[in-house]
């Protein structure tokens, strides 16, 4: 891209964005700037905003206007929070598919978001890390001598970790053969 073409672009993206900063009222003003920094610190949902939003007493059409504003600017992205999400709670916190999406679900993200954000999941590295969570909550589980009382509680710990119940089942069977 040629240098003067990029300087007109920003030139352009600036006043439009002027513009729209210029037309909103004084206290949605404020909260834009505050809400502006809240999103650049990490991702976040529209329903978080919306409740941040409501904290600095802002409903409506108003809060809407502020809401457009941030997505237009690129400050609140929906799909790019879910993965996000994704890959930060399964890495991190090693959960499974089905606990990330009733987290999910809660903060009122669509299906469409869903299946794009677990696109970020390698299935390879999701099965590996059920195996070493499984293997490793076997070896720790103390003051049980008994086979089935363990694979129990191996299998009670990552579901609810959430993850499905037909991957813990293979796995306790693959332990099992292998002795626990």
């Amino acid at each position: 891209m040629p240098p003067f073409f990029y300087k007109d672009f920003c030139r352009t993206a600036f006043v439009s964005c002027a513009i729209a900063f210029l037309s909103m009222k004084p206290f949605q003003k404020d909260a834009y700037i505050k809400l502006m920094k809240y999103c650049a610190y990490q991702e976040r949902c529209h329903a978080e905003v919306e409740q941040k939003l409501a904290s600095l007493g802002l409903y409506g059409e108003e809060a809407g206007e502020v809401i457009v504003e941030l997505s237009r600017e690129g400050f609140l992205d929906e799909e790019r929070f879910t993965r996000a999400f994704v890959r930060g709670k399964f890495r991190f916190k090693k959960w499974g598919r089905r606990k990330i999406a009733n987290e999910l679900r809660q903060k009122k993200i669509s299906d469409y978001c869903l299946k794009r954000g677990f696109e970020e999941l390698d299935e390879d590295e999701y099965l590996a890390t059920l195996r070493e969570l499984g293997q490793n909550y076997c070896q720790n589980i103390s003051g049980t001598g008994n086979i089935w009382a363990k694979r129990k509680k191996t299998g009670s710990y990552l579901l609810q970790k959430g993850y499905e119940p037909e991957l813990v089942n293979a796995l306790l069977k693959e332990l099992a053969e292998v002795g626990f």
